[in-house]
């Protein structure tokens, strides 16, 4: 069952125009922040554990995963002898199946960039192949 265009699919639902409950409280701290951020500070160096995480929380980011570079020396010239070449690093252990898997869809990529590049290139040789016969021989 479709929607007509304009027509909400909740016509009960919130109004337009209503604030988010986060940007109401949002709105409502932020006169307050300088003495908030003051006083979890005492807190947390007066040794409250939960103020000493919120503020370290908002120090110190969060770690994230960085991969290592991966280096492969290619034989293969082909794109899919490349990619064959990174299944073999894989099953032999070289390369962790994670590194395999975002290699492989790198060289996916790439090869989709190149069609597209080859392709803009004949359609440019066919419009002007087609241009020096449009005045007629």
């Amino acid at each position: 069952m479709s929607f007509k265009p304009g027509k909400s699919g909740n016509p009960a639902g919130r109004p337009k125009g209503t604030k988010d409950k986060r940007t109401e409280f949002r709105e409502l701290l932020r006169p307050h922040a300088p003495d908030l951020i003051k006083k979890a500070v005492e807190m947390a160096l007066e040794g409250d554990a939960t103020a000493l995480k919120l503020c370290l929380d908002k120090l110190i980011p969060n770690l994230r995963p960085q991969a290592e570079p991966v280096s492969i020396q290619f034989n293969g010239e082909s794109l899919l002898e490349k990619g064959q070449e990174i299944l073999k690093a894989v099953s032999k252990g070289e390369i962790t199946p994670e590194e395999g898997n975002h290699l492989l869809a790198s060289l996916a990529n790439y090869g989709g960039l190149v069609g597209k590049e080859q392709s803009l290139k004949r359609h440019r040789d066919y419009q002007s192949f087609d241009a020096m016969f449009k005045g007629g021989i």
